[in-house]
């Protein structure tokens, strides 16, 4: 499955990824056989049911699980290299530098205020000085509208809030890449639709490339590239269609 634009060089390749788990059942094919190439400034959206297999997609490409057999490339320095043929401190150093992430239960530190949050990761990373961290990370919570609550605790804020700092940190390394797991699953609809439109400003203005899981089948049309994941196997739908019409 290319990206729209195929003539540049993919960002992420998936090359006949499985992912088999072992049960007290048996064995469990938790993703069989998944090829995709995304490029640059995509925003794609993989729709599924629960069980599908969106979050064991997500961590094949974000490095956390082992997959089975097949391969991930990754190529956001310029060079592409096999993720999953790197040593653990390798992908580690990749992920802090290269890739973004925003959960569904947004997973901030509650003892860190928000700005503080913002900045771990790129304490973490080294790049750049404890000052310029904290004006980065200050910029960030302006560009997600929640600057004026930089020295709060997450606990002192609303979810759709605490999502949008979640947003923030994800941009803290200016990452190239940006994985979302469901993002807007634990919000009403009205602040999903807000956390929605940041994603999306992200892709057009920022030029950011984003893959996001999600079961919300009324997203599709919005994604520059839509696809549908059942039982562990991807297709490739419009982004007009109904991505879940064959696959639900």
């Amino acid at each position: 499955m290319a990206p729209a634009n195929s003539s540049t060089q993919p960002l992420i390749q998936m090359r006949d990824v499985v992912k088999i788990y072992a049960t007290a059942a048996g064995e469990f094919r938790a993703l069989k056989g998944i090829n995709i190439q995304v490029g640059k400034g995509e925003f794609v959206g993989v729709v599924g049911k629960s069980g599908a297999g969106k979050s064991t997609l997500l961590n094949m490409i974000t490095g956390v699980d082992h997959l089975t057999s097949g391969e991930v490339i990754v190529n956001t320095n310029g060079s592409p290299a096999s993720l999953h043929r790197m040593s653990e401190d390798k992908i580690a150093d990749w992920r802090g530098r290269n890739l973004g992430v925003v959960f569904q239960s947004f997973q901030l530190l509650p003892m860190l205020t928000l700005v503080e949050n913002i900045m771990l990761p790129m304490d973490l990373c080294g790049k750049f000085s404890t000052k310029q961290s904290r004006a980065r990370a200050i910029e960030l919570l302006r560009l997600v509208e929640i600057e004026g609550h930089a020295d709060k605790l997450p606990s002192q804020i609303s979810g759709g809030q605490q999502q949008r700092v979640a947003i923030a940190r994800a941009l803290a390394n200016d990452p190239s890449l940006i994985v979302a797991d469901e993002p807007t699953g634990s919000l009403d609809s009205t602040t999903a639709e807000h956390i929605f439109e940041v994603f999306e400003h992200l892709v057009s203005d920022l030029g950011k490339t984003i893959i996001m899981v999600t079961h919300d089948q009324t997203l599709a049309p919005r994604f520059t590239r839509a696809l549908g994941i059942a039982d562990g196997a991807l297709s490739e739908q419009p982004a007009d269609a109904n991505v879940l019409e064959r696959t639900g």
